[in-house]
């Protein structure tokens, strides 16, 4: 058993590495962003969506949405923190403090990042972002991670699935689905009742592809 489980490690980390990385960005709402008058806000709200059209067009910026109720992300061409931080820096509204920004890497495990052109339908998902808990074992985390990917397949059918990854170097992990998702389901994964991984579940608006999923 104990071969087996070490063999099962060994084969998601050489996948891993084989897989290309990108930078995801969170743009979580900052709560203590500057009062500005409506005129502002409006005009630098025009400079981002201009700035994404700009990135988009070069290649840096590969998918981008909101998350209902605030924020969004963020997916860039890039697996270099100061790469992709120096095209952060030219969005007005990040410069302003809109948002408070988390770029982590990310490396996909299901589905991938692809990007969509001009033309495209926007679409909405269930979306999990997996925390991790950076004092737990690195082994205790492969342990429960492969715990965890076999409990996803009851809350979420592989069909379903439009996009997973890992974040980073014990950062967690995200998972896009089609459909809805209970999240009292989330809550009884036994990574998260052990304290490995806390999730938090919010519905994402982006262009249909931009995982490169199939519908």
């Amino acid at each position: 058993m104990k071969s087996i489980f070490f063999t099962c490690i060994f084969v998601i980390t050489i996948s891993f590495g084989q897989t290309k990385s990108f930078m995801f960005v969170f743009l979580n709402t900052n709560p203590d962003r500057p009062e500005l008058p409506k005129e502002t806000v409006d005009s630098l709200q025009k400079e981002h969506m201009a700035n994404i059209d700009r990135l988009a067009k070069e290649g840096k910026l590969l998918a981008a949405g909101p998350f209902h109720g605030g924020g969004g992300i963020f997916v860039l061409n890039t697996g270099n923190v100061s790469e992709a931080n120096g095209w952060l820096a030219s969005d007005p509204a990040v410069r302003a403090k809109r948002w408070k920004l988390d770029v982590i890497p990310y490396r996909p495990t299901v589905g991938s990042i692809c990007s969509v052109g001009e033309n495209y339908e926007m679409v909405s998902y269930s979306f999990v972002r997996y925390d991790a808990d950076t004092v737990t074992s690195d082994e205790k985390i492969k342990e429960l991670w492969l715990t965890h990917d076999e409990y996803r397949k009851n809350i979420a059918p592989r069909d379903s699935v439009m996009a997973e990854g890992i974040l980073g170097e014990k950062k967690g992990g995200i998972l896009v689905v089609k459909g809805t998702l209970d999240e009292e389901l989330l809550k009884k994964d036994p990574a998260v009742q052990q304290g490995v991984l806390k999730p938090t579940l919010k519905r994402i608006w982006i262009a249909k592809g931009s995982f490169c999923e199939k519908w």
